[in-house]
């Protein structure tokens, strides 16, 4: 039995449906029928010939932020990260990286694995399994990734995005720390921005600002709990700066989260921290791109700044409670912008460069 992928050899190219046989299943690894994959934009860098150093020459299966339902099980993978019993059909999220626990990130308890992406864009997609990314019939799924069964509650659209924008914002908003009254500012209306925005609220936050480009991705940040929206486009950095300042007693933002992906946001948002506030960078995944920050106004301020990559094993059902339990408060289902079938992948990555879309999510 075959399953076919789309394979991503050069930049900016065609990714080129092609078919392998399926592999046999390891005991404590099982092999997911896709359901739904979605284009993030860190799969756009990637396309790009940005994000990620990729070795050149070695044809890939990109792709990370999708679910799907349990095709073949291994003989000792028997139930999800919470216990629950799997079978077959059973629908699944779960993490797409699997940690070593070996490097230096490992041994410290910190996702950051350097090892993470090994059996992914680590590896041609002529070797077994194949099936290695979001962008294929089939994904292989090893020992080491943490696995959900879905709830019949949740619609295949709702969970499409967990395992990556969802499950990041919620990690990167943990570690920063949310305190009762906080004032949020959320720099990016994309996938990531937008829960962000509605965990941010969750979590006790008191004023949530968002900080964005595109004037309806900015609308539907109030649908998801922002108490005001500043338009980049429309405002100097200066004036967002005067507002949020304005907002906050002049004392400026308690918590700073970076979700738009570019340098320059970080050099407005380090100006928008009160004393001792907290800034997290997620967004910008490219190596070598640079920005400027006044760093000894952060020390003078003891202000704190972390940069946040990867989740840890509790965050995926977490996530997905949070889901289950809140998804009649807010429009998750909207951040599925367009939806189109896994053979039109190459319409879908046009659309989603176009740069009009908030996620393309390919169907199976």
């Amino acid at each position: 039995m075959n399953g076919q992928v789309a394979v991503f050899s050069a930049p900016c190219t065609d990714l080129e449906i092609r078919e392998y046989p399926l592999p046999e299943v390891g005991a404590e690894d099982m092999l997911v029928k896709i359901r739904r994959a979605n284009i993030c934009g860190s799969d756009l860098h990637m396309w790009r010939g940005h994000g990620p150093r990729l070795a050149p020459g070695i044809a890939r299966v990109l792709g990370h932020e999708m679910m799907g339902e349990v095709f073949r099980l291994g003989s000792r993978m028997q139930r999800d990260c919470l216990r629950q019993p799997l079978r077959e059909g059973d629908r699944v999220v779960y993490s797409y990286f699997v940690p070593c626990g070996m490097c230096a990130a490992c041994l410290q308890g910190i996702p950051a694995c350097s090892n993470r992406y090994r059996y992914w864009l680590g590896q041609s997609v002529e070797a077994a399994p194949h099936f290695r990314g979001a962008y294929g019939e089939y994904y292989y799924l090893h020992k080491g990734q943490t696995v959900c069964k879905v709830p019949t509650t949740l619609s295949d659209t709702l969970v499409s995005a967990l395992n990556c924008a969802l499950c990041e914002a919620l990690y990167a908003l943990d570690q920063i720390g949310i305190q009762l009254g906080d004032t949020v500012v959320i720099q990016g209306a994309g996938g990531l921005g937008l829960y962000a925005t509605a965990l941010a609220k969750e979590m006790g936050a008191g004023q949530v600002i968002v900080v964005g480009r595109r004037t309806d991705r900015l609308a539907l940040a109030h649908t998801f709990g922002a108490d005001a929206t500043l338009s980049c486009q429309q405002m100097s950095a200066e004036q967002c700066r005067q507002y949020v300042f304005d907002h906050t007693r002049g004392q400026g933002a308690d918590v700073v989260a970076e979700f738009a992906g570019a340098p320059l946001a970080v050099e407005a948002g380090a100006t928008l921290l009160r004393p001792g506030g907290r800034y997290v960078w997620v967004g910008n995944v490219t190596p070598g791109l640079r920005a400027s920050i006044d760093p000894g106004t952060v020390v003078r301020m003891a202000q704190s700044i972390k940069g946040v990559i990867g989740y840890a094993p509790w965050v995926v059902p977490r996530a997905l409670d949070f889901l289950a339990r809140r998804s009649h408060a807010y429009p998750f289902a909207q951040i599925i912008s367009h939806s189109m079938p896994f053979p039109e992948i190459n319409a879908a990555f046009a659309c989603a460069s176009e740069g009009q879309a908030l996620r393309v999510s390919l169907t199976f």
